[in-house]
C-alpha cells in the first residue's frame, strides 16, 4: 500500500469508526484498569456476552487496589459463566503485582505491563494504545480477517505459524498518531462489517484499496486450517446426600476450570456403566462410600478442545470420611447455599434440577 493510499485508507478508517462505533461501557473511560478488564474478557468472548460480566466486574472491583484485595473465590463468582477461568485467577494475581510494585498504578511501560500475568501481546498492544496512545498494532481474530482480504493473504488466520506476517501488516497500517483510535476502529470494522460470512462491502469504508473486493474474491478470503473434530468424553457426577446436606468439592487452582466448586465425579472407564464408574470415583477422590444411586439426568457441554456428556446421578452418603485425592477443599452445605460458590457453567446445566429431589428427601 503506497504512502498516499495508506494516509487514505486511515482516515476512511477512523471517520468511519467515529460515526458507526458501537457504544460499548469499556469505550466510555480512559482508565487503564477497566480497558484492561474488558481486553481480558473479550478474548474468545463475544461482545454481548461480556457486556454484563464487564457491569458486575467493575461494579464490584472498581480499582486495581480493589480487585487485589479481593479473595479469588469471590472474583472467580463473578466471572462464573463467562468461561477461560484462567483470565480472572491472571487477572487477580496480575492486580496484586500491580498493587505491590506500581501502587495500584497500571504500568504504561511494554515490558513492565506485558510482563504480568495473563498479558499478551494482544491485550499489551491493545492497553497501551487505547490507554496510553502508544504506537501498538493490535492483531485478533477480527484484524486477521480485514487484513486477509485487504491483500488477499494466503496465510491462514487460524494457524499460530502465520502470526507474525499479520502483525507486520498491521504494524505498516498503524496511525502512530492516533493508534488506539485506529486499532479499535479495526477490531470494529471486522466485527460489524468484514465479518466471516456475508461481508457489508457496501458499507465498508476502506473497499476502494481492499484487494479482495477489487478480484471478486472477497468470499475466499480469509483462509482457514480445517479444523480436526475434537473428542468426546463419557463422564459421571454424583451429588451425594448426608442428612440435609450435599458433597460439594473444589478443584486445584491452576488447570482446566481451576478454583471453581463441583459436585464429584469423573470418566468413565470402557466397559464400565454409569453406576459403577460413579462409585469407584467418588471412592476414589473422597474416601466414601455411596447407596441409593437415582440417575437424575444427562447433560452436554463444549469446552475449547473437548465435549462432555456427563449422567448425573443423585446418591447418599452411607460411610466413610472426606479424604480428598484431587480436588483440594470441600463443603457440606445445605442445597440454598450453592449459589454461594463458583461452579463451573456444565454443572449450573443440571443444578435448577436438583431443588424438588432435594427438598422431597428431607
Amino acid at each position: 500500500m503506497s504512502p498516499k493510499i495508506n494516509a487514505s485508507f486511515g482516515a476512511a478508517i477512523r471517520n468511519w469508526y467515529i460515526t458507526h462505533r458501537r457504544t460499548l461501557p469499556w469505550r466510555q473511560t480512559k482508565d487503564p484498569y477497566a480497558i484492561w478488564v474488558s481486553e481480558v474478557m473479550l478474548q474468545q468472548t463475544q461482545v454481548n456476552t461480556v457486556i454484563p460480566y464487564y457491569i458486575a466486574f467493575m461494579e464490584g472491583f472498581p480499582t486495581v487496589k480493589t480487585l487485589a484485595a479481593s479473595d479469588l473465590q469471590n472474583v472467580l463468582k463473578i466471572w462464573e459463566g463467562l468461561g477461560y477461568y484462567a483470565r480472572a485467577r491472571n487477572l487477580h494475581r496480575a492486580a496484586n503485582k500491580v498493587t505491590q510494585q506500581y501502587d495500584g498504578t497500571v504500568p504504561g511501560d511494554w515490558n513492565r505491563f506485558r510482563a504480568l500475568s495473563g498479558v499478551g501481546d494482544y491485550i499489551a498492544a491493545a492497553v497501551l494504545s487505547i490507554a496510553f496512545n502508544q504506537p501498538y498494532a493490535v492483531v485478533d481474530g477480527n484484524v486477521k480477517r480485514v487484513l486477509a482480504r485487504l491483500f488477499t493473504m494466503p496465510q491462514m488466520i487460524n494457524k499460530s505459524t502465520y502470526h507474525a506476517l499479520f502483525q507486520a501488516k498491521a504494524d505498516e497500517l498503524i496511525d502512530t498518531g492516533q493508534p488506539g483510535l485506529f486499532n479499535q476502529a479495526m477490531m470494529e470494522l471486522g466485527a460489524i462489517i468484514c465479518t466471516p460470512r456475508h461481508p457489508d462491502c457496501t458499507h465498508c469504508p476502506i473497499v476502494f484499496c481492499c484487494k479482495a473486493f477489487t478480484l471478486e474474491k472477497v468470499n475466499r478470503y480469509p483462509k482457514r486450517e480445517k479444523k480436526k473434530n475434537v473428542p468426546v468424553y463419557h463422564i459421571v457426577i454424583g451429588v451425594v446426600r448426608k442428612n440435609d446436606r450435599i458433597l460439594i468439592t473444589r478443584r486445584k487452582p491452576d488447570g482446566l476450570l481451576g478454583g471453581l466448586w463441583e459436585f464429584p465425579g469423573g470418566k468413565i472407564n470402557s466397559k464400565e456403566t454409569s453406576a459403577k464408574a460413579l462409585k469407584r470415583e467418588i471412592a476414589e477422590e473422597t474416601s466414601l462410600i455411596i447407596k441409593n444411586l437415582d440417575f437424575l439426568t444427562r447433560i452436554k457441554h463444549a469446552y475449547t478442545h473437548f465435549k462432555i456428556e456427563a449422567d448425573v446421578f443423585l446418591c447418599d452418603h452411607e460411610h466413610g470420611k472426606v479424604r480428598l485425592n484431587g480436588p483440594v477443599d470441600y463443603r457440606w452445605i445445605v442445597p440454598s447455599e450453592i449459589e454461594n460458590y463458583p461452579f463451573p457453567k456444565a454443572n449450573h446445566k443440571f443444578i435448577p434440577l436438583l431443588k424438588q429431589p432435594l427438598e422431597a428427601k428431607k
